[in-house]
């Protein structure tokens, strides 16, 4: 059987290291990307079957990658949990009203 494929965007080094081994210590495959405009490219490429994603990375930020995916056919229907220090509750509403689950 083949492990459920996660794309993980985080452009803190530490946090996206432990995130990876966390995640195929449960058995995932990971692929971490550092840029919100590097992740758009490798999406139109290869889907995975969940992208975990960070508000605020260079390039394209997390919360206009995600409005963009949800516009996409191929991508509409991603789940995308989004990562944040953010604590507000504007934020997380935000965050979800551009399509993070």
């Amino acid at each position: 059987m083949i492990a459920p494929r996660i794309m993980v965007v985080e452009d803190e080094e530490p946090l996206g290291v432990l995130l990876r081994y966390n995640l195929e210590s449960e058995g995932y495959q990971v692929e971490v990307v550092t840029r919100g405009d590097e992740a758009e490219i490798r999406l139109q490429e290869n889907v995975p079957d969940l992208l975990v994603l960070d508000w605020m990375v260079p390039a394209v930020s997390g919360i206009e990658l995600c409005r963009r995916l949800r516009m996409r056919p191929e991508t509409e229907r991603l789940p995308i949990i989004m990562l944040t220090a953010r604590g507000e509750e504007s934020d997380r509403v935000r965050g979800l009203s551009t399509g993070a689950d």
